[in-house]
């Protein structure tokens, strides 16, 4: 149940907050064609959403606080901490977002490439009657 300060809360917000990202990211690839821009689009997708576990020392001798957290945030504060556990579980669960992501980019693209290929147009017999080549105006009513 979400409650004041809870765990569920922050995850639902952060993943809240990255849908937006996401989107913001595939409008900023406008320039790119359809490929490429799914596919860095999903990569970036699957950076922000992949999790990784991380395991913290309390203040306690020999107790530590275990949770998920997203890959990027573990492999950064591993970075910062010179921790290479942290930083290798942070770094394989965000190349395995980034693949995945990558995957289901290339997947959308490759489902979605035939509704946007030009279908050669169909040749229409002339009309033998001078009628219906005239323009003709629509009518409302």
């Amino acid at each position: 149940m979400l409650f004041a300060d809870s765990m569920s809360l922050l995850w639902l917000s952060y993943y809240g907050l990255s849908l937006v990202v996401f989107v913001a990211v595939y409008f900023a690839f406008a320039f790119l064609p359809r490929l490429p821009r799914l596919l860095l689009t999903w990569c970036i997708g699957g950076a922000m959403w992949a999790p990784a576990p991380f395991r913290l020392p309390l203040v306690e001798e020999g107790e530590f606080y275990t949770g998920w957290a997203p890959s990027a945030m573990v492999a950064a504060v591993g970075f910062l901490e010179s921790n290479g556990g942290a930083l290798r579980n942070g770094l394989l669960c965000l190349l395995l977002g980034m693949a995945i992501g990558g995957v289901v980019g290339v997947a959308l693209w490759w489902r979605g490439r035939n509704k946007f290929v030009d279908e050669p147009a169909v040749e229409e017999k002339e009309p033998s009657d001078p009628e219906q080549t005239r323009r003709r105006e629509p009518v409302i009513g």
